[in-house]
């Protein structure tokens, strides 16, 4: 009888000490979910302020001057700012903000506060819920007077958080499950490489893309990237030795963000080749009348 009752304090704390380490692992990726930056979601919802401008710049006729960099002036608030004047229509604004940041499925909540800086006034403000009726908006109809506004739309606190979360305690019966097999296997696990870790690290040849701190290196020798070089980048590693068409490019890397050059995108290609001199294997060449190339010799 006490041999069963040992049998089965052992055979319970084996399952105890199981469940406490699954507990354990599963607190440990709450508070990484928690705290963890959403890096590609936050460029996605800068790119889409900016198409905001982009299309206000339009409506005003303006094809020419520039929306200035997005400002990311709180955690959950961003500034669009112009290099000239404009004017706006109320009802033009609303639509316009509703339809690009619909594109966004982590936002389901803002208030948009258009500044005059000129005398610290609010010219126009509104906000959007969850659900239509709940939206607040006023003044539909009224064109405002041209002058240097200032954009500021502020989403709802902990927007991308809830969204983590339920990702994460959706995955939950998936990680007590994979903690199960965990704890009845024997079988030693090999150990991994930091390089193979890092689904960040990207290798061309013989040099390594750091896509996510903007870096090529080779050897002792570190190039930096820009934003745009990293994106344009990024798209030919995803597809080696394979034609990447134009149009592509620039969909997926100007029209996004509101601008439309034929030249930029030479322009940038140019100065990526430049910088993947430090690889003679490596090269980006042009294929007529089609696209681009990322070439890796062995």
């Amino acid at each position: 009888m006490m041999f069963d009752s040992k049998n089965l304090l052992f055979g319970t704390g084996k399952y105890l000490l199981g469940f406490t380490a699954i507990l354990f692992i599963t607190a440990i990726c709450l508070a990484f979910s928690v705290n963890y930056n959403d890096d590609f979601a936050n460029s996605r919802r800068e790119v889409l302020m900016r198409r905001i401008g982009h299309e206000l710049l339009l409506q005003n006729g303006d094809k020419v001057s520039r929306v200035m960099p997005v400002k990311k002036i709180a955690e959950n608030e961003y500034q669009i700012d112009f290099e000239n004047k404009l004017t706006f229509q109320a009802d033009s604004l609303v639509k316009t903000t509703q339809r690009i940041l619909a594109k966004d499925p982590l936002v389901s909540e803002y208030v948009v506060n258009v500044l005059n800086p000129a005398n610290a006034s609010i010219a126009y403000s509104f906000a959007i819920s969850n659900t239509k009726k709940d939206d607040i908006i006023a003044c539909i109809g009224r064109k405002q007077p041209t002058a240097n506004y200032t954009i500021n739309i502020k989403f709802k606190p902990k927007g991308l958080q809830i969204e983590k979360n339920r990702y994460l305690l959706g995955s939950l019966p998936f990680l007590a499950f994979i903690g199960f097999i965990f704890f009845q296997s024997a079988k030693p696990k090999k150990t991994l490489t930091a390089a193979a870790q890092d689904a960040n690290l990207i290798s061309l040849g013989n040099v390594l893309f750091d896509a996510k701190n903007r870096k090529l290196t080779l050897n002792e020798t570190t190039i930096d990237l820009t934003a745009t070089e990293t994106r344009v980048l990024l798209i030919f590693a995803m597809a080696p030795n394979e034609i990447i068409e134009r149009s592509r490019l620039q969909k997926e890397i100007w029209e996004d963000e509101g601008v439309i050059v034929g030249r930029s995108l030479d322009m940038f290609i140019s100065k990526l080749r430049k910088k993947l001199e430090i690889a003679p294997n490596i090269n980006i060449v042009v294929i007529r009348s089609k696209g681009y190339k990322l070439e890796i010799n062995a």
